[in-house]
Protein backbone atom coordinates (compact mmCIF):
# COMPACT_ATOMS: atom_id res chain seq x y z
CA UNK A 1 0.00 0.00 0.00
CA UNK A 2 1.49 3.52 -1.29
CA UNK A 3 1.45 6.16 1.06
CA UNK A 4 1.93 9.83 0.70
CA UNK A 5 2.52 12.59 3.17
CA UNK A 6 2.54 16.00 2.07
CA UNK A 7 4.45 19.22 4.35
CA UNK A 8 5.50 22.44 4.38
CA UNK A 9 2.47 24.24 2.95
CA UNK A 10 1.61 27.93 4.86
CA UNK A 11 1.38 31.51 3.89
CA UNK A 12 3.78 33.87 2.53
CA UNK A 13 3.87 36.88 0.83
CA UNK A 14 4.35 37.70 -2.74
CA UNK A 15 8.01 36.85 -3.95
CA UNK A 16 8.72 34.74 -1.27
CA UNK A 17 9.78 30.99 -1.01
CA UNK A 18 8.43 27.89 0.29
CA UNK A 19 9.54 24.02 -0.09
CA UNK A 20 6.94 21.59 0.22
CA UNK A 21 8.11 17.82 0.82
CA UNK A 22 6.34 14.12 0.11
CA UNK A 23 7.63 11.37 1.89
CA UNK A 24 6.64 8.37 0.04
CA UNK A 25 6.69 4.78 1.88
CA UNK A 26 5.29 1.18 0.26
CA UNK A 27 6.74 2.01 -2.95
CA UNK A 28 7.95 -1.37 -4.27
CA UNK A 29 9.36 -1.12 -7.94
CA UNK A 30 12.63 0.44 -8.72
CA UNK A 31 11.05 2.95 -11.35
CA UNK A 32 8.76 5.60 -10.50
CA UNK A 33 6.94 8.21 -11.88
CA UNK A 34 6.23 11.59 -9.42
CA UNK A 35 4.91 14.55 -9.69
CA UNK A 36 3.60 18.08 -7.81
CA UNK A 37 -0.44 19.16 -9.00
CA UNK A 38 -1.93 21.79 -7.44
CA UNK A 39 -5.90 22.10 -7.64
CA UNK A 40 -7.86 25.83 -6.33
CA UNK A 41 -11.61 25.00 -5.94
CA UNK A 42 -13.66 24.71 -9.12
CA UNK A 43 -11.03 24.22 -10.83
CA UNK A 44 -9.53 20.80 -12.98
CA UNK A 45 -5.82 19.74 -11.66
CA UNK A 46 -2.75 21.39 -12.51
CA UNK A 47 0.74 19.66 -13.19
CA UNK A 48 3.10 21.37 -11.59
CA UNK A 49 6.38 19.46 -11.68
CA UNK A 50 6.96 15.84 -12.39
CA UNK A 51 10.09 13.86 -11.75
CA UNK A 52 10.35 10.38 -13.42
CA UNK A 53 13.42 8.26 -11.63
CA UNK A 54 14.32 6.08 -14.14
CA UNK A 55 16.04 8.66 -16.15
CA UNK A 56 15.84 11.63 -14.14
CA UNK A 57 14.20 13.44 -16.35
CA UNK A 58 11.93 16.35 -15.04
CA UNK A 59 9.00 18.40 -16.44
CA UNK A 60 7.39 21.69 -15.66
CA UNK A 61 3.67 23.19 -15.75
CA UNK A 62 4.67 26.45 -18.14
CA UNK A 63 3.71 29.03 -15.41
CA UNK A 64 6.07 27.85 -12.98
CA UNK A 65 9.04 27.28 -15.23
CA UNK A 66 11.81 29.19 -13.91
CA UNK A 67 10.24 29.60 -10.21
CA UNK A 68 9.67 25.95 -8.85
CA UNK A 69 12.45 23.05 -9.17
CA UNK A 70 11.27 19.26 -8.09
CA UNK A 71 13.69 16.76 -6.76
CA UNK A 72 13.72 13.48 -4.56
CA UNK A 73 16.27 11.83 -2.42
CA UNK A 74 16.33 8.57 -3.60
CA UNK A 75 17.36 6.83 -0.07
CA UNK A 76 14.53 8.86 2.09
CA UNK A 77 11.82 8.28 -0.79
CA UNK A 78 11.48 12.00 -0.29
CA UNK A 79 10.01 14.37 -2.84
CA UNK A 80 10.09 17.85 -2.71
CA UNK A 81 9.15 20.87 -4.46
CA UNK A 82 10.99 24.29 -3.93
CA UNK A 83 9.20 27.09 -5.04
CA UNK A 84 11.07 30.73 -5.34
CA UNK A 85 9.26 34.31 -6.69
CA UNK A 86 5.81 32.96 -5.59
CA UNK A 87 2.89 34.90 -7.27
CA UNK A 88 -0.34 35.40 -5.79
CA UNK A 89 -2.03 32.87 -8.64
CA UNK A 90 0.15 29.79 -6.65
CA UNK A 91 -2.43 29.52 -4.24
CA UNK A 92 -3.83 26.28 -4.20
CA UNK A 93 -3.83 22.82 -2.90
CA UNK A 94 -0.67 21.43 -3.66
CA UNK A 95 -0.79 17.73 -4.07
CA UNK A 96 2.25 15.04 -4.35
CA UNK A 97 1.51 11.95 -6.50
CA UNK A 98 2.66 8.55 -7.44
CA UNK A 99 2.92 5.76 -10.59
CA UNK A 100 5.26 2.68 -9.98
CA UNK A 101 5.50 2.34 -13.55
CA UNK A 102 7.21 4.52 -16.43
CA UNK A 103 5.22 6.97 -18.25
CA UNK A 104 6.40 8.83 -21.97
CA UNK A 105 7.34 12.63 -20.86
CA UNK A 106 3.91 14.04 -22.19
CA UNK A 107 1.83 12.33 -19.99
CA UNK A 108 4.38 13.30 -16.95
CA UNK A 109 1.54 16.48 -16.18
CA UNK A 110 -1.62 14.69 -16.92
CA UNK A 111 -2.90 13.61 -13.53
CA UNK A 112 -5.49 10.65 -14.87
CA UNK A 113 -2.06 8.68 -14.94
CA UNK A 114 -1.23 8.35 -11.57
CA UNK A 115 -2.19 6.15 -9.50
CA UNK A 116 -1.17 7.31 -5.69
CA UNK A 117 -1.65 10.60 -3.83
CA UNK A 118 -1.37 12.31 -0.89
CA UNK A 119 -3.60 14.63 1.12
CA UNK A 120 -2.55 17.80 0.20
CA UNK A 121 -1.09 20.84 1.51
CA UNK A 122 -2.27 24.36 0.88
CA UNK A 123 0.00 27.20 -0.18
CA UNK A 124 -1.39 30.74 -0.14
CA UNK A 125 0.01 33.73 -1.55
CA UNK A 126 -0.70 37.30 -0.50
Amino acid sequence: HVQLVESGGGSVQAGGSLSLTCEASGLKYSSHCYAWFRQVPGKTREGVAALATGDASTRYGDSVKGRFTISRVNVKNTLYLQMTGLKPEDTAMYYCAALQSRLPPWWLLLPDKYSDWGQGTQVTVS
